[in-house]
């Protein structure tokens, strides 16, 4: 099965998609400006215990408090707060945790206010993303993840993945970690240490913990609220939990983010260095490989599945729902219950991508269509649970009830996605009343005038819906098209884009620096402020 990773990037965000046989399976979009990225270690400052909760509030600079509750803290909480408060005392040398005493474990049923006062500093770091009214959820039981290896602090154990079923690998990998491992050193062994050398996991040992330490010469002058040890950026992230031998290809459209790509996988992977390429096609990286067309049939109320029958996905606050639908399918089948099993099975597949693309997690309720035979229950119930072991977030499946309805629980650590697959229209505002269609051409030609006549634009590039691109550029023997008029009259030859993320009322004028020319909201003609 071939794998690429497409990255998008822009001023405001990155989008990276995943890509399966060329079909999208996830989707992320990191902000630039989210500074509360799952794996981020912050130093906050306990604002209050909520003895109730068993859990505190902590201030981390975010508009809402963080979460840390007591079973966060972990159970090495008093060994971390005194290691804090030595890197902090700024006097002497920094301590090292291998040659740290550790303190006794905490009480696992103790009490939150016996541990933590208020305006305590505490090391924390972030296990789920701010969501909807909520602040992010923090814990207290640090840890590193590396390509082959996590780090984690202040614990001893050598842990190994269950995905590795090998006996005599697992016996191999535990005795190696633990002879290279420091003391007071936690580590987890990823999948995808399976059959690697000492050389290459020693390598990846040092290298968290020397991210480790260079995060402690940063908490030694740190403020509150100050961020200690980034995650990598979830493109980066992405690469590290994913790269295998299946991987044909990384595009990215940033010369920023191809660096960094680059530049992590010639240090975790230096034989797939290779894969990684930039793209410096006229035509945008999603529109060339079919990707926006994608994400706008993906992300609507109803999805289409592959052999008849849809979707209709609802989201509320406290769960998600999804009906089963059988749609034109009901006439191919010879009886009813053989068309409710195909159309549940398809719809299996189906729902198990859309919960990795829309990143959706909590309470998920499944209607699929009544079935009579208990062996076709059981059959759907099987196949989502081996549809489901292909995600990395954790989940939980539960057999089908005797209502034809299947509850899933997934793990959520960040906002779900979302795409308006519904358009305001740019024209009327959503008033349902629109100018004539027709003079679109007339209002994009205006402004042409305008800017290459009173602006003096020197170089104009013009994005358009495809439609508006095939009506300007479209010509014949007899008849030239409008953009060879433009020449004509202009002298000079204007570059166009078709652009199907943009609606067909709707263009985009950029110059030769490649920033976009602001447009009067009101009447689209251009704004003297590029």
């Amino acid at each position: 099965m071939s794998n690429e990773l497409v990255i998008n990037s822009t001023q405001k965000s990155d989008r990276i998609v995943l890509l399966q046989e060329k079909k999208i399976v996830e989707y992320h979009v990191e902000e630039k400006d989210n500074n509360f990225t799952v794996g981020d270690i912050y130093l906050g400052v306990v604002k209050r215990s909520v003895v109730g909760l068993n859990a505190a509030f902590i201030d981390l600079g975010y508009e809402k408090d963080a979460f840390l509750h007591y079973l966060d803290l972990g159970p090495n909480f008093a060994t971390l707060s005194k290691f804090v408060r030595e890197v902090q005392n700024k006097k002497g040398s920094l301590p090292k945790i291998n040659q740290f005493k550790l303190e006794p474990e905490i009480n696992k049923l103790g009490k939150i206010s016996q541990v933590i006062q208020r305006n305590q500093p505490v090391l924390v770091q972030v296990i789920k993303e701010p969501i909807s009214t909520k602040g992010p959820r923090l814990s207290c039981e640090i840890s590193l993840a590396g390509r082959y290896l996590v780090l984690v602090p202040f614990a001893n154990a050598v842990n190994i993945s269950k995905k590795i079923t090998s006996k005599e690998e697992r016996s191999r990998l535990q005795r190696l970690l633990s002879s290279i491992k420091p003391p007071n050193y936690g580590v987890i062994v990823r999948t995808v240490a399976e059959g690697k050398d000492v050389a290459e996991l020693d390598r990846d040992l040092r290298s968290l913990i020397d991210r480790w330490e260079a995060g402690m010469e940063t908490l030694r002058f740190a403020q509150p609220r100050e961020k200690i040890i980034g995650e990598l950026g979830r493109a980066s992230a992405l690469v590290r939990d994913l790269l295998n031998e299946s991987f044909d290809s990384i595009s990215v459209d940033d010369r920023a983010m191809y660096d960094e790509i680059k530049s992590y996988i010639k240090q975790v992977a230096p034989d797939k260095e290779r894969i990684v390429k930039l793209h410096n096609g006229k035509v945008k990286l999603f529109e060339s490989l079919g990707i926006e067309k994608q994400l706008k049939s993906l992300f609507g109320k109803s999805v289409s599945l592959n052999h008849g029958g849809y979707l209709i996905i609802e989201h509320t606050e406290a769960l998600h729902v999804i009906d089963v639908n059988s749609g034109n399918k009901s006439n191919a089948e010879e009886d009813q219950e053989a068309t409710a099993i195909n159309v549940n099975l398809d719809a299996v597949k189906e729902i198990a991508r859309q919960l990795r693309i829309r990143d959706m997690g909590g309470i998920i309720i499944i209607d699929f269509i009544d079935m009579r035979k208990a062996e076709h229950k059981r059959k759907v119930y099987e196949a989502m649970k081996d549809e489901m072991k292909r995600d990395r977030s954790r989940s939980t499946v539960l057999p089908l009830t005797k209502f034809g309805l299947m509850q899933i629980t997934r793990q959520r650590v960040r906002p779900e996605l979302n795409i308006m697959t519904r358009e305001v229209c740019p024209s009327c505002n959503g008033s349902g009343t629109v100018s004539a269609s027709i003079l679109v051409a007339d209002l994009l030609e205006a402004n042409v005038d305008y800017l290459l006549k009173k602006q003096n634009e020197k170089s104009l590039h013009i994005s358009l819906h495809p439609y508006l691109y095939a009506y300007f550029t479209k010509g014949d023997i007899f008849r030239f098209s409008r953009r060879v008029k433009w020449l004509f009259k202009y002298g000079r030859w204007i570059k166009m884009q078709p652009d199907s993320s943009l609606p067909l009322m709707e263009f985009k004028f950029t110059n030769k620096a490649g920033e976009e020319i602001q447009l009067n909201a009101n009447t689209k003609t251009p704004t003297t402020d590029v």
